[in-house]
């Protein structure tokens, strides 16, 4: 689904990976698929799609009843993202209190997979969920 360059977009890619990760079954792990969507699309807004653009989100299933993957594809720079997936150290606010640069880590945390990829023009960052499989 395209959404456009707007804060309040996020809001609705949350309901959107809600519905689908609700109907496939995801159980417990539907609000880690809806937070890690939720930093991705942010992440995408804030940095990776340039004005006027928009950007797009996946959800698919994994091996037919697996689990569900969540794709972020934008048209910005990509070289922060691909970075971090390739596990080089990735921009981060270190100050205390600081609101911003946790996003990926998030990701990494409650994510059982992901990663980037660079396209052109921009990147794809996506994530995904095993179905059944609790959080580690």
């Amino acid at each position: 689904m395209l959404f456009w360059r707007r804060r309040d977009s996020v809001a609705a890619v949350r309901e959107f990976v809600r519905r689908a990760a609700q109907e496939w079954g995801l159980g417990e792990r539907v609000g880690d698929v809806v937070l890690c969507a939720s930093e991705l699309a942010t992440n995408a807004v804030l940095h990776g799609v340039p004005a006027g653009r928009g950007y797009l989100v996946r959800v698919e299933r994994l091996g037919g009843a697996a689990g569900l993957r969540i794709e972020v594809h934008d048209s910005g720079d990509g070289r922060e993202s691909v970075r971090a997936a390739a596990g080089e150290p990735a921009p981060t606010e270190d100050e205390p209190g600081e609101e911003s640069g946790r996003g990926l880590i998030i990701v990494d945390a409650l994510a059982d997979r992901w990663g980037a990829a660079v396209r052109n023009p921009g990147k794809i960052v996506w994530c995904e969920f095993a179905e059944g499989v609790p959080r580690r």
